[in-house]
């Protein structure tokens, strides 16, 4: 890949992608509220639903924070703990390999679910197939960089990935030098997963925004009122 489209895939994409998630979900939080849901087809297919979702977000998560903190955790923390680049390395292939496992099973049983239902397949939207298949993608393409990290255990490939997502946070320029010479697969990961970010705010994805952090503090008895004719008067009785 030539220095120009390194820059502009690894450099500029990342900024031009975290900008439309930040704005893009903050308008349609604003303007769309009542699109701001998961549109469950649950009623329509509950056993499959059940296991191909718990899998799926499971999963998601184990991924989602794995990268999180493997990524933007100050690589000289790691040292300080007594972690060396190799051993983050192995943690990271196996963690991620087992939630990256649950991810694609959970995801091709709601993809088979969307595509092979009828009746969850007249609810569900282009951008709903769309999203659920890119994610599955990318889950195999997180899956497929195993094999090529488990050639170069010495920690230095992690390293330069570290560097390069955390140059991005940082606003460094040179951010996208770090991955130059990474393996393609590694680079169309990143590239899927920067996309990804960017239509968040158009799909579905935006009720992982929703989490009901309320119940946390919430009284651990609710009222609830009775329809019985005994128990209610007519305001002219």
């Amino acid at each position: 890949m030539s220095g120009f489209f390194n820059t502009l895939f690894f450099g500029i994409y990342p900024y031009i992608a975290l900008s439309v998630l930040i704005v893009g979900t903050i308008i349609r939080y604003d303007r769309e509220p009542y699109s701001w849901r998961a549109g469950s087809s649950q009623l329509l297919r509950r056993k499959q639903l059940v296991w191909g979702s718990v899998l799926f977000h499971i999963g998601v998560l184990i991924i989602f924070f794995g990268h999180l903190v493997g990524l933007l955790t100050p690589i000289f923390l790691f040292g300080i703990v007594g972690i060396s680049h190799t051993a983050k390395q192995v943690l990271a292939v196996v963690v991620g390999g087992i939630g990256g496992l649950m991810a694609i099973v959970g995801a091709g049983m709601l993809i088979h679910r969307r595509l092979y239902d009828a009746r969850v397949r007249a609810t569900s939207s282009t951008m709903d197939i769309f999203i659920i298949s890119l994610l599955g993608f990318q889950v195999l393409l997180g899956l497929g960089t195993i094999p090529v990290s488990l050639m170069h255990l010495n920690g230095e490939e992690m390293v330069k990935f570290m560097s390069w997502a955390q140059s991005i946070f940082t606003f460094r320029g040179d951010a996208a030098t770090y991955v130059a010479d990474a393996p393609w697969i590694f680079k169309l990961h990143i590239f899927v997963g920067l996309t990804i970010l960017l239509i968040f705010p158009f799909s579905r994805l935006v009720h992982m925004l929703s989490v009901p952090a309320r119940y946390l503090w919430r009284p651990g008895y609710q009222i609830v009122r009775e329809r019985n004719s005994t128990n209610s008067r007519h305001p002219a009785e």
